[in-house]
């Protein structure tokens, strides 16, 4: 019996949900995935301290000053990032726009078009980048708008329904609907421990793989942010998992029999109704959903902290 990375391999497409090389290295995802979070935690390590230096060098010379000095040194840093990360995985990486555009639909488009520039004068093709956007309606326009322009996105911060109908709408490359973060709102709330497919995190990702394969929608869904394996394990067949390399590293220790959990051909033989959303019903369709509104807008708070963390850091450096 193979290990349970392996069996999973199967059914879906394994992305490493960090921005550590060695890690991807060992555990040979497809793609990979990066936060604000992520790069703050890879750039205070040791070993990356070169990269950082490295992006503060290439400004050096630049006439920039300030705050658009620290900009630009940061989008740097996450092309450099970027790069060493493609190196590594044969698919894509995600990249993350700047948490603090959330609500800035052409703040977002221009930051997006700025980094893939970037990408693209470094010899990098469009095709192996996401650009991670917040899913609000905000951000999702912006999105829709660099679709049609060959960007491909990955939108970040799911946790309802509504957003994902909205970004399926605006067809997007990809979503990233966070299982282990509805796990803990409900958790704290309830004060039940959920476990395998009762996990109201695994229901929701369940959900809107069904609704995509019954409506024949062609985003992608890839869950992430897992809290154990068993959320994964419930997931099989999803067709992209995100997912740390602590549970990569259980899952490639472990050889229980995993088995497909969600099949296209099963869902578009479902019976679900087609939702159709404008601005003011996906508004009010997120706001009814408690968990989605306060997670969202918890998860926005957290990056654009860690953005400011990183700038800090940044700072310091130029001393």
């Amino acid at each position: 019996m193979s290990n349970q990375l392996d069996q999973l391999k199967q059914f879906t497409t394994v992305v490493a949900d960090t921005g550590d090389f060695q890690s991807m290295q060992e555990y040979l995802p497809q793609d990979a995935t990066t936060n604000p979070s992520l790069i703050l935690q890879a750039a205070n390590k040791a070993e990356y301290a070169d990269l950082v230096d490295q992006a503060v060098t290439a400004l050096a010379d630049s006439d920039l000053t300030g705050a658009a000095l620290i900009e630009a040194i940061i989008d740097r840093l996450l092309i450099i990032f970027g790069k060493e990360i493609l190196a590594i995985v044969p698919g894509r990486v995600s990249t993350e726009v700047d948490a603090r555009l959330s609500f800035d639909t052409e703040g977002t488009i221009a930051k997006a078009k700025q980094l893939i520039a970037m990408y693209e004068a470094d010899g990098v093709d469009r095709q192996r980048v996401l650009i991670k956007i917040a899913s609000t309606w905000e951000g999702i326009k912006a999105a829709e708008t660099l679709e049609k322009e060959g960007i491909h996105c990955n939108l970040t911060l799911l946790f309802s329904m509504a957003q994902a109908v909205a970004c399926a709408d605006a067809q997007v490359k990809l979503i990233s609907p966070f299982v282990g973060r509805i796990y803990d709102w409900y958790k704290k709330d309830t004060g039940i421990d959920y476990q395998g497919a009762e996990d109201p995190g695994v229901q929701s990702v369940q959900g809107i793989y069904h609704y995509y394969k019954k409506h024949g929608h062609q985003t992608e869904v890839m869950g992430a942010s897992f809290r154990n394996i068993g959320q994964i394990i419930e997931l099989a067949g999803c067709d992209l998992l995100t997912i740390s390399p602590k549970l990569l590293e259980q899952l490639q220790n472990a050889d229980a029999p995993i088995e497909k959990k969600l099949d296209a051909d099963a869902a578009a033989a479902m019976d679900i109704d087609k939702i159709e959303l404008d601005e003011k019903a996906f508004r009010f369709m997120l706001n009814e959903d408690a968990m989605a509104t306060e997670k969202t807008a918890q998860g926005i708070r957290a990056f654009s902290a860690d953005i400011v963390k990183l700038e800090q850091l940044i700072a310091e450096k130029l001393g």
